[in-house]
């Protein structure tokens, strides 16, 4: 495999299709190594247009859809982000070259440890990985600029967005299947949050969030 082809074709082909038209990110996904976060067994896939099966459940989001909540977070330099469903590390290192610093958490021991692995093979600084339910955030770091979940919920807790400074967004897949939708949550002030629908998705759920009740009265 061509591999600098296939990534040339992952960005040209599935992302910039996508409405992922900032150039900056198209660059950093030019940059930063898709293969080297993907599982061995996994490899050859790496630049193809699905999700990738980590066990457990837990599965990294297509190229585009990771590519995407990537750009619609807006990050800048000074922003510090919280990110959830971790994984093997490569949205955090995404997040990590867009921002000052980045917290992962990751509930699965296996992949954090391949996670904080992966971000040193790749010489990221200015993330770090916690073993950590995401459900609760991580609130001794908190506020943050902005919180990505990369997974899906049903809802998204209060807690997480109480985690954020005024102004600042947490972006999530919510819904149930068949209807999911990435949706940006912006604190306008203490009491106040906006909520803009980007774009229709499915994705596997995150451990540890609340579902809700399937008995019907």
């Amino acid at each position: 495999m061509n591999v600098e082809q296939a990534r040339f074709n992952m960005i040209e082909q599935q992302i910039r299709p996508w409405d992922v038209l900032d150039t900056s990110v198209l660059a950093l996904l030019s940059a930063v190594r898709r293969e080297d976060f993907i599982p061995a067994e996994h490899r050859a896939q790496a630049f193809m247009d699905l999700e990738i099966p980590l066990g457990n459940g837990r599965a990294l989001l297509a190229p585009r859809v990771e590519a995407r909540m990537v750009q619609d977070l807006n990050l800048s330099k000074r922003d510090s982000v919280l990110h959830i469903g971790a994984a093997t590390g490569y949205v955090t290192a995404l997040l990590a070259h867009k921002a000052q610093r980045v917290i992962g958490l990751e509930a699965d021991a296996t992949l954090a440890a391949q996670a904080r692995t992966n971000l040193r093979n790749a010489m990221v600084n200015n993330a770090e990985i916690v073993q950590a339910d995401g459900s609760a955030g991580f609130p001794g770091q908190a506020p943050y600029d902005a919180i990505l979940l990369t997974g899906s919920v049903a809802s998204v807790p209060q807690n997480l967005l109480d985690q954020l400074k005024t102004g600042g967004r947490l972006l999530a897949i919510v819904g149930q299947e068949p209807v999911m939708q990435a949706t940006l949550f912006t604190r306008v002030n203490d009491a106040q949050f906006n909520s803009q629908v980007l774009f229709d998705t499915i994705a596997p759920r995150l451990a540890g969030f609340t579902e809700p009740s399937r008995f019907q009265f």
